[in-house]
């Protein structure tokens, strides 16, 4: 069996678990979001891992540079990855953190980039199963008409990381009902 070491780390905007694989980030995730036991299957099976609790180098780095990002030091982060899941969601994920900080794009506007116009409910599908979130921005990702639409972390999150990157384009209304 495979180890990914994890920590925690208590964010501004909610607290993530942070995965190191063989020394590769595999998750950045919030730590309790309600996808929390499928996203971290998806991980654990597909890597053929259990989760460990213990920091190293990676772990650290990915902390500092979160840190960094918070603290508006840092607009882009240089960390190896390994994305686990399906090709679709890959491919996903990879236009995901082709959106430049302080951009926004619409689920459209990302099927589009994806060159599959009529994809936009699987491609919220795999935006939503991200798992290195923040540093494959996720929440640059708005409704056509500029609103807020889910998020893992949950929306005021989503709306606190815009507003971090003076990110345009979507309303700074956050109407929960």
């Amino acid at each position: 069996m495979n180890t990914i070491f994890i920590q925690y780390y208590k964010s501004p905007v909610g607290e993530l678990i942070i995965g190191d694989y063989e020394g590769e980030l595999c998750i950045c995730d919030w730590r309790h979001r309600k996808m929390r036991p499928a996203i971290d299957k998806r991980i654990l099976i597909g890597l053929s891992a259990e989760y460990l609790e213990g920091e190293t180098e990676l772990t650290k780095a990915c902390v500092e540079q979160l840190t960094a990002y918070f603290k508006k030091e840092r607009s882009t982060f240089d960390l190896p990855l390994k994305l686990v899941g399906s090709d679709f969601q890959q491919s996903v994920w990879k236009a995901l953190m082709q959106i430049p900080f302080g951009q926004t794009q619409s689920y459209l506007g990302l099927s589009k980039l994806l060159k599959n116009e009529k994809a936009i409910r699987a491609v919220a599908s795999a935006n939503g199963a991200n798992a290195i979130s923040i540093i494959v921005p996720c929440h640059r990702i708005i409704g056509s008409k500029g609103e807020l639409t889910g998020y893992a972390g949950g929306l005021p999150a989503k709306k606190k990381l815009l507003q971090l990157e003076g990110a345009h384009g979507f309303s700074n209304q956050l109407e929960l009902f």
